[in-house]
């Protein structure tokens, strides 16, 4: 879908428009593709320029959190607290993504239930770490 060329570029200018506020390349070594989509070779080129791909856990809906209702896919803030609640038990090492915006079409915004999620999640006594922890950097 994409060339490396276009691939890079479009990732420079990122770091680029980063740099801007105060955040270098050093300090955002890890690299999320566009709709969690992504394959070897994107794994590969990623590698090569010196990053590290990532992505959310599976076993949960956390990120579905910016479908809205006119969506085949879309999932209830209650529909995805319950997945989460689910894997309850399971949830050592987990990369839960959540969405800090979403379309204004989803007024039921999940965000809005972090605090009830935190609280769930320190009740079975898990501990939140970065990125870099949860690798052992």
């Amino acid at each position: 879908m994409v060339t490396r060329n276009v691939f890079e570029t479009d990732l420079e200018s990122n770091y680029d428009a980063m740099k801007k506020f105060g955040v270098p390349k050093q300090d955002a070594r890890y690299f999320l593709p566009p709709y969690e989509w992504y394959n070897d070779t994107i794994s590969a080129w990623t590698r090569a320029l010196g990053l590290e791909l990532i992505n959310f856990s599976s076993g949960t809906i956390s990120h579905a959190d910016y479908t809205t209702p006119d969506m085949k896919n879309f999932r209830s803030s209650d529909e995805i607290l319950h997945s989460i609640r689910r894997e309850g038990e399971n949830l050592n090492g987990f990369i839960l993504l959540m969405h800090i915006g979403t379309d204004p079409r989803r007024a039921d915004k999940f965000y809005k239930r972090l605090p009830e999620l935190l609280r769930f999640l320190q009740a079975r006594q898990y501990r939140f770490v970065t990125v870099d922890q949860l690798l052992g950097e």
